[in-house]
C-alpha cells in the first residue's frame, strides 16, 4: 500500500523530484509544483518557466475540481516591425514550420501560475518545493534519450541565438547540442531559481526579470512591455464537465478548445456501443477515426476557433451532438513541445497539469537560463493567422488536463503532451479505460490512431489484417512502424477510494515514468 501518492510524468528527474516532495509530507499539489519546476530544468524544450500550461485541480476538502489557467496572454499593443522568423522542425516523417524570435513571445504565465496555486492550495514551504529543481539545475543531471531526441527535433531553434547555443552546447561535440547521456547543468537557472524562492513571483513579474524582457523586446523586435508582466493575472476557471460511462469527465473549459472537442467527440460516442466492440478491431478504429474526421468538422461548423465561448456551446448542444452522430452510425466506412505531470495522494487531493513553452523563441532571458516561449508563431493557437491575435487577450489552447471521477471511487488524472494530438490521445486512453476496461498502465501504453485534414495515421501494434483494411478504407493512411511520440504522451495516475491503492503508468512515447510512494 503506498504511504503517500502517485506521480506519473514526462521524465525520471521530474518524478523524483515530485516523489522527494510528498515522501517529505507535501501534498500532491506540492509536488506537481515541484515536478513542474524541475520539468523545466530536465525537459527543457517542453517546458519552461517562461511558457504557460494550466493545472486542473481536485482536493479533497472541496467537492467541485477547478482549473487554473496560467497560459500564455497576448501582448497588450503590436510593435510595427517585429523579429519574427520561421524555422523548420524535423520530425523524421514530416517537417514542419515554426516561427521563432522575440516578436514570437506571448506573456508567460507559469510563474504566477505556481505561485497562485501554491498559495491556494499548498502546504510545505515554497523553498523547499523549489529545491529539488535548484539541485538538479546547479550540480547536474544525465539528459535522457526522450529529451535528447527533442533538442534534435527543433535543433535549428536552439541554434538560433549564441545565449541557446551557449546554454544547450553539448560538452563533448562542440557546435552540437547535448546528446542522450551527457550531463547537462544551468548554473544560471538554479540561480534564478534560488532568487526567485527567496523574493516570490514579484521578481518575475515586477522585477528586473520583467525590466529586462520589456528592454530587449523594445530594442529587437518583440511585442512586451512591463505592463505586460504587471497585469499578468491566473485565471480561475469552471472545469467542462462531461458524464459518459457512468463516470464524470472534468476537462479543460473555453477558450482553449482541447477539452471541448474530447467532450464533444466524448458526446458522440455515447449510445454508439463502442465498449462491445473489440479493442484494436477495423469497426472499432474505424469508427474512432470518424469521431475524429466529425470533430474537426464540428470545430469548423460551429466558430470554436474565432468564438470559443460561444462555439463550446453550440458544440456541445443535444441537437448539434445527435446530428453528427447520425454520421457515425448510419453511413458506410470512408473516407508540441508540451509535457504533463499527473500527482495523487494519499488524501485524495489529484492534479492535472499540462505546460507548454511552444517549441521555444530562441530568446535566453539574460542571467536566468530561461527560454521564453513562441506562442505567437504557433499556427495551432493562432487560426486567423499570425500577427492577427486580439491584444491583451488569453490565448486558446489544445491543452486539456482531465480527471475522471467514477461512482465505484477511482479517482483517475491524466492529461498529454503533444499538440493537435493531445485531444486525440487524451480521448483514446479515456475510451480504454472506461469502453474496454484496461488498467491505468495498459491504457497508456495500447497503440493510438490519429486522424486530422484527410490523412488517418496507424500506430504500430493494431493486427496486421485491420492495419490493410484501414489502408484500403480511408483514401491517405500512413502505417508507423513504432510507438511514436507524435502520438502524445498520456501521463495518468489512479486513486481507489475503497481500498486506498494508488497506481499510475507513463506514456513509453515521451519518455513516461510512473512511480508509487
Amino acid at each position: 500500500m503506498s504511504k503517500y501518492g502517485a506521480i506519473a510524468a514526462g521524465d525520471r528527474e521530474t518524478t523524483r523530484a515530485a516523489a522527494e516532495i510528498l515522501k517529505a509530507g507535501g501534498n500532491a499539489f506540492d509536488a506537481a509544483l515541484a515536478g513542474l519546476f524541475a520539468s523545466t530544468v530536465a525537459e527543457p524544450v517542453l517546458s519552461s518557466l517562461g511558457g504557460g500550461g494550466f493545472l486542473l485541480a481536485s482536493s479533497a476538502k472541496t467537492t467541485a475540481p477547478v482549473l487554473y489557467d496560467f497560459f500564455a496572454h497576448t501582448p497588450r499593443r503590436k510593435c510595427d516591425e517585429v523579429d519574427f522568423q520561421p524555422i523548420d522542425a524535423d520530425f523524421g516523417t514530416v517537417t514542419q514550420e515554426f516561427h521563432i524570435g522575440v516578436g514570437s513571445i506571448a506573456t508567460p504565465g507559469i510563474v504566477k501560475g505556481a505561485f497562485d496555486v501554491h498559495r491556494e492550495l499548498g502546504r510545505m514551504p515554497m523553498r523547499e518545493i523549489l529545491q529539488p529543481a535548484i539541485d538538479l539545475a546547479r550540480s547536474g543531471f544525465k539528459l535522457s534519450a526522450l529529451q535528447a531526441s527533442v533538442f534534435d527535433i527543433v535543433a535549428p531553434i536552439y541554434k538560433s541565438t549564441p545565449a541557446c547555443r551557449a546554454q544547450y552546447a553539448s560538452p563533448s561535440h562542440p557546435g552540437q547540442l547535448i546528446r542522450a547521456g551527457e550531463v547537462m547543468k544551468v548554473p544560471a537557472k538554479a540561480d534564478f531559481l534560488e532568487a526567485l524562492a527567496s523574493e516570490g513571483d514579484d521578481l518575475f513579474y515586477r522585477g528586473e526579470v520583467a525590466a529586462q524582457v520589456a528592454r530587449d523586446c523594445e530594442d529587437l523586435g518583440g511585442h512586451l512591455r512591463r505592463t505586460d508582466f504587471e497585469n499578468y493575472a491566473v485565471i480561475k476557471r469552471a472545469p467542462l464537465r462531461v458524464d459518459f460511462e457512468g463516470a464524470r469527465i472534468f476537462t479543460n473549459p473555453p477558450p482553449s478548445v482541447g477539452g471541448t472537442l474530447i467532450a464533444f467527440a466524448l458526446k458522440l460516442i455515447a449510445d454508439t456501443g463502442l465498449g462491445q466492440l473489440d479493442f484494436g478491431s477495423f469497426t472499432h478504429l474505424d469508427r474512432l477515426a470518424q469521431v475524429m474526421a466529425l470533430s474537426n468538422q464540428a470545430r469548423v461548423e460551429s466558430g470554436l476557433n474565432e468564438h470559443p465561448e460561444q462555439g463550446s456551446k453550440s458544440v456541445l448542444e443535444p441537437e448539434f451532438v445527435a446530428r453528427y452522430r447520425t454520421e457515425i452510425l448510419g453511413r458506410p466506412a470512408s473516407h508540441r513541445g508540451t509535457t504533463h505531470i499527473s500527482v495523487i495522494d494519499k488524501d485524495a487531493n489529484a492534479v492535472s497539469m499540462t505546460v507548454s513553452n511552444g517549441e521555444g523563441s530562441g530568446y535566453v532571458i539574460p542571467g536566468t537560463g530561461i527560454v521564453l516561449n513562441n506562442m505567437l508563431g504557433e499556427e495551432d493557437i493562432n487560426p486567423k493567422g499570425f500577427h492577427q491575435w486580439p491584444v491583451d487577450t488569453r490565448m486558446s489552447s489544445m491543452m486539456a488536463p482531465s480527471l475522471i471521477l467514477r461512482s465505484d471511487g477511482l479517482i483517475t488524472a491524466l492529461g498529454s503532451g503533444g499538440s493537435n494530438r493531445i485531444r486525440t490521445a487524451v480521448l483514446q486512453v479515456i475510451l480504454n479505460l472506461l469502453s474496454f476496461g484496461a488498467h491505468i498502465e495498459e491504457a497508456v501504453e495500447l497503440p493510438r490512431i490519429h486522424y486530422e485534414r484527410g490523412l488517418l495515421n496507424v500506430e504500430a501494434g493494431f493486427d496486421e489484417g485491420v492495419r490493410e483494411q484501414l489502408i484500403k478504407a480511408f483514401d491517405e493512411c500512413k502505417v508507423w512502424g513504432e510507438l511514436n511520440l507524435f502520438f502524445g504522451g498520456v501521463h495518468a495516475v489512479e486513486y481507489n477510494g475503497r481500498t486506498g491503492a494508488l497506481s499510475g503508468g507513463g506514456d513509453p512515447r515521451r519518455g513516461g515514468v510512473a512511480v508509487v510512494v
